[in-house]
């Protein structure tokens, strides 16, 4: 079984619960799921057009903050950049369109123009968008390919601490959610690419191009 983020084969057992197996790499530690578990697409659409995220929902727009102002602290004025995975409510677009800077949209599902991804950007942003990546290692590469140098890569996503604490974990009962970083991970992948990590709280990373 092949790691979807570094491509490694050297993969263990990590959890199991009724609903499907979870595998750990040894060399990136990304936790993964099987794509033999992964969803149809139409199912995957359905739960996603489940969710109710306004783009003017102020516990939402507070939720997004965690990322937006983090990330809005380290841009210049009018920055150019691209919400990826912005779903069918791109709310943290909006609260960046306000602050002064131009941001285009992207979603497999919502908003699937695929001329934005030819473009460069001086951000990319990624909300709770990575744990339901069944390519992550090639997405992410692509994203990290469409910034310019010094752009930053701002991503939310809960974070792995130990098998323990994954067996009880809301985080991985949702059927999209396939694959679960930890800061072991993101520490690999910013070493892989040169970049500058860092860490803020539970669930924002910011991954800076050289």
């Amino acid at each position: 079984m092949h790691c979807p983020l570094c491509d490694s084969q050297a993969t263990e057992a990590f959890h199991e619960d009724k609903r499907r197996p979870y595998l750990r790499c040894s060399r990136c530690y990304l936790v993964f799921v099987p794509s033999t578990y992964y969803l149809e697409r139409a199912a995957e659409r359905a739960e996603y057009d489940l969710h109710r995220n306004a783009v003017g929902d102020p516990r939402y727009r507070a939720f997004l903050s965690r990322l937006a102002l983090p990330l809005m602290a380290r841009l210049a004025p009018g920055s150019s950049g691209l919400d990826f995975g912005c779903g069918p409510g791109p709310a943290l677009a909006a609260m960046l369109r306000e602050a002064g800077h131009e941001v285009r949209l992207y979603d497999s599902f919502y908003q699937p123009e695929r001329s934005v991804l030819d473009l460069q950007y001086e951000f990319i942003c990624a909300t709770e968008v990575v744990e339901h990546l069944h390519q992550p290692g090639a997405e992410l590469t692509r994203l990290w390919s469409l910034l310019k140098p010094g752009g930053v890569l701002g991503i939310m996503t809960k974070l792995v601490r130990d098998r323990e604490a994954f067996a009880g974990w809301h985080y991985k009962n949702d059927p999209t959610h396939v694959c679960f970083f930890s800061e072991q991970t993101w520490h690999w992948w910013a070493g892989e690419w040169g970049a500058r990590l860092e860490i803020i709280g539970a669930d924002v990373i910011l991954l800076q191009s050289a």
